[in-house]
């Protein structure tokens, strides 16, 4: 008779628990133990860690793999009471102690077959019995992991109409879709948006009675956000660092002359000087040309493509251009710091309504939500749970696809928020999402790459840059670490799972272009660290820097108006106070908007910050001293970033490591 210590833990998250009838088979090299109950009077309750016998009359050999099912009680016999099951930890007759990783949900009349805590490559598993689990988990994962399209040149999204549709794997917890519907119906009364008119703005100082509690940085926004240094320091610390790009030469669509704008230059400089010393700089936002206005309470709302031109002196960043319209010529002037404080004002308000629509559809949902969701769906379709990658990955995975179903449901549906609350719309959204699909590019998903090519090296002041490649340095070495580790080069070219990945995410992230540049195979352990990194400071670094700011940033409508109700200026000297109100998005409008840049903002009560990894899926020595050193890497760049911050006015702490969320949380 063989005795087996088996420990069951449940999950701390919300109905974790569960009163099924949980039976455990240990499967061994030999034989198998057969099913035994793990009798418990309480049942398994939320956090609990219980621990049961199993006892073999004969020998089972190595012990391979663990099978737990689930049955309902005779008195619950229609209820389906699933459970969250954390781990399984069992100690053999000789005292070894093996961990059995789970962590996902169980319903009853189902059964679940584990493997141990050690990673292992598809040319390494040697055992009948494991193989024939790799290949299981894969084929289920396939059945259960389906892509749909959204929209025709978009990245594909998984096939789930509502979170409780997402297979047990990720369906991680339902305190997320609980805690976004609260907060969603929240917002108005937590931030005392209680304004049902469709009123004009009588002034600008009525906003201030909107909202109640105020950050330090909202308090900044609203006391700076009409300044040319606050406008330009956005481009490199505010929502959107990622548009800016230093200008060698004009386009020939923005015919801005020496003359226009000496009186901004030193005495002694010229625009084209000034251009060749590395001090010019551009933002276009070419992809909103020709595209049509919504309509929003019955009233027509209007969209610009503006180009922006900027010059970086003494420390800081100063709008010296702006032109509204990607046509040169008569009826598209460009304005000027020097024209009246009106006229250039109102050019700014659309500039910044740009940014809105650039931040939140293209450098925001598309290039962290969407294209995350594409790294997410492949991982599950082509890495098995055992898999190296798999198990560095699935931290980074939490809750993406139920937030991204959530927001296609509340924000980009048919009457979704930027179809009733955005100049741009549900058609034009669709067009401009598509434009920007089209544009996107590997090496602008490695911020390491994408500063160089935007030529924003030595720009000062450039935080996000800074924090940005410190995070990115902090990564690429734990990520290399753990590659290297686990692959040869040899390896890496063999591992047909591992290139299936990369395969499923070129063709369902529409990334096949040659001009996207992504890989289309991996060869060596540098490329393959290279690009897992890009997936890891995608979903956590590069999400939490578009994302985090959202309320402090733009919650002062005027600095980010998600509509304007005129369209762009024609000519000069006609704006005045009265009309920039008249172009500002209403009442109900702001209030609406105001809601969801309040609702995105807000951190989960389960968030996990970058490098905590609460679930134990290694057991190895050499990845658990990895993921030890990454943590203390990135305490020592929080000190750093601490240090910094206290000597500036505005602190910018969104890629502080204690602020950056494992995954695309939120």
């Amino acid at each position: 008779m063989s005795k087996y210590t088996v420990q069951v833990s449940t999950g701390d998250v919300l109905y974790a628990g569960t009163s099924n009838r949980i039976y455990i088979k240990l499967i061994g090299a030999i034989c198998n133990s057969g099913p035994h109950h793990l009798h418990t009077v309480t049942g398994f309750w939320a956090g609990s860690e219980q621990t049961f016998t199993v006892e073999c009359k004969e020998n089972i050999g190595q012990l391979l793999l663990v099978e737990l099912e689930a049955k309902s009680p005779a008195i619950m016999a229609l209820i389906d009471d699933e459970w969250f099951c954390s781990e399984i930890t069992v100690t053999t007759p000789e005292g070894v102690c093996i961990l059995f990783p789970c962590h996902r949900w169980m319903g009853c009349e189902k059964k679940l077959i584990l493997r141990d805590s050690v990673a292992m490559l598809k040319s390494q598993d040697t055992v009948c019995e494991l193989v024939a689990h790799r290949q299981e988990n894969l084929k289920r994962r396939r059945q259960n992991f389906n892509w749909r399209i959204h929209a025709p040149g978009l990245p594909h999204a998984v096939l789930a109409q509502s979170p409780y549709e997402l297979p047990p794997e990720v369906r991680f917890s339902f305190t997320k879709d609980k805690e976004f519907k609260f907060t969603s119906a929240g917002a108005f009364m937590k931030l005392k948006l209680e304004c049902p008119s469709y009123d004009t703005w009588s002034r600008l100082e009525d906003l201030n009675g909107l909202i109640s509690n105020k950050t330090k940085t909202f308090e900044y926004v609203e006391k700076n956000w009409m300044t040319d240094e606050f406008f330009g320091y956005q481009f490199l610390n505010g929502l959107n660092p990622m548009i800016i790009k230093r200008c060698s030469k004009l386009p020939k669509k923005f015919p801005v002359t020496n003359e226009m704008v000496k009186n901004f230059l030193p005495d002694t400089s010229s625009l084209e000087s000034e251009m060749k010393k590395g001090n010019i700089f551009l933002c276009d936002y070419e992809r909103l040309r020709d595209l049509e206005g919504n309509e929003i309470n019955k009233k027509k709302q209007y969209l610009a493509a503006p180009l922006c031109l900027l010059f970086s002196t003494q420390g800081k960043l100063m709008p010296i251009a702006i032109q509204l319209n990607q046509e040169p010529g008569r009826g598209n002037p460009i304005f000027l710091p020097s024209d009246s404080e009106t006229d250039w004002l109102l050019a700014k308000i659309f500039v910044r309504n740009a940014e809105f629509n650039e931040h939140e559809l293209n450098f925001h949902l598309l290039r962290t939500h969407l294209m995350g969701e594409v790294f997410t769906v492949a991982m599950m379709r082509n890495l098995p749970s055992c898999h190296p990658l798999f198990k560095l990955l699935i931290p980074h995975t939490r809750y993406n696809l139920q937030i991204n179903i959530m927001a296609r449901s509340v924000l980009i549906s048919v009457d979704g928020v930027f179809p009733q609350f955005t100049a741009i719309g549900n058609n034009s959204m669709t067009t401009f999402l598509q434009r920007a699909a089209s544009t996107l590019t590997y090496s602008s998903l490695c911020i390491p790459d994408d500063i160089k090519e935007r030529g924003l090296e030595k720009i000062p002041h450039y935080y996000y840059r800074d924090d940005g490649l410190e995070l990115w340095n902090i990564i690429l070495k734990f990520v290399s670490g753990f590659v290297s580790h686990y692959y040869s080069d040899q390896d890496v070219r063999a591992d047909k799972e591992l290139q299936a990945w990369l395969t499923e995410i070129r063709e369902n992230g529409q990334l096949e272009q040659s001009q996207a540049g992504f890989p289309k195979s991996f060869c060596t352990v540098e490329e393959l660290a290279k690009f897992v990194t890009m997936v890891i400071f995608t979903v956590s670094a590069q999400h939490a820097a578009v994302n985090s700011g959202q309320f402090d940033l733009g919650a002062w409508m005027p600095n980010f108006p998600s509509s304007l109700r005129c369209p762009p200026p024609r000519q000069k000297g006609e704006t005045t106070r009265q009309s920039i109100l008249e172009t500002l998005p209403d009442v109900s409008t702001t209030v609406n908007a105001i809601a969801v840049v309040y609702l995105l903002s807000q951190e989960g009560s389960d968030r996990y910050p970058l490098g905590h990894y609460p679930e134990e899926l290694f057991s190895e020595e050499v990845p658990l001293k990895l993921i030890t050193q990454f943590k203390n890497n990135l305490q020592d760049l929080e000190k750093k970033i601490d240090s910094r911050n206290r000597k500036l006015a505005l602190p910018y702490t969104y890629l502080n490591p204690r602020n950056v969320d494992n995954s695309v949380a939120i």
